[in-house]
């Protein structure tokens, strides 16, 4: 097989950053993208200093046109798209009662956790058919678990759920393309968005993406996983 081809959405820093790394040094290509074009254009620097096939490409998930000139550049320029990372994503309002939370909160947090990556699979997924050949990481969270659903959280919730419904569809619908499609939660992690208090490092948040990205063919689809077990919906 020709070199494998990776993109990884909100990669620039965090876990979506050390995903990049990770594929990168298996000998992966690699396109990160990210919304800020500067912080993307650092993030790549950083890793192509350590010697890593790295490349940036400017991509906000809730911009259809971005979508479209980021499926142009990589069908243009590698022909291929092997392994989607689909870890772009926000977190809004995450105290705030659902009796009491804007529409607008949950509206952009659909737009970025779900409809997005819908539309990336949309358009990458024929690309992989081509090869038959696919990966698909659905950056996922246990707070989109129906088994343990609790108060709060519900723009966050609700898009994290549906992404789990987005991997369960499209894992049926492509079965017998050789391509294999599964959600993950990192857990809670030392980012940004986890907080300095979370217990798990940024390297174990990454590690079960990775895995996914690199599963055999005879790999598992259509689920949910932790620390490369799967957990309940």
């Amino acid at each position: 097989m020709k070199q494998k081809i990776s993109v990884v959405t909100g990669a620039s820093q965090g876990i979506g950053f050390e995903i990049c790394r990770q594929l990168a040094q298996k000998g992966i290509t690699v396109v990160l993208t990210a919304r800020n074009l500067k912080k993307g254009e650092t993030a790549v620097q950083k890793l192509q200093k350590e010697g890593l096939h790295v490349s940036f490409y400017p991509l906000d998930v809730t911009k259809q046109d971005d979508i479209q000139s980021l499926v142009t550049h990589v069908k243009e320029k590698f022909g291929r798209v092997d392994i989607l990372v689909n870890n772009a994503g926000v977190h809004l309002n995450p105290t705030e009662s659902a009796l009491t939370v804007a529409l607008d909160i949950v509206k952009r947090s659909m737009e970025a956790d779900v409809y997005g990556h819908l539309l990336l699979c949309q358009k990458i997924i024929p690309l992989m058919r081509q090869h038959h050949y696919g990966r698909i990481v659905n950056m996922s969270s246990k707070a989109g678990q129906l088994a343990t659903m609790g108060a709060k959280k519900l723009g966050y919730k609700m898009s994290k759920a549906a992404l789990n419904v987005l991997t369960a569809v499209l894992a049926d619908e492509v079965k017998g393309n050789n391509i294999l499609i599964n959600s993950m939660t990192p857990g809670w992690v030392r980012t940004e968005m986890g907080g300095s208090e979370a217990p798990r490092s940024i390297e174990e948040g990454a590690d079960t993406a990775i895995w996914l990205a690199t599963l055999p063919d005879d790999g598992p689809t259509g689920g949910f996983f932790y620390e490369h077990q799967p957990i309940p919906w």
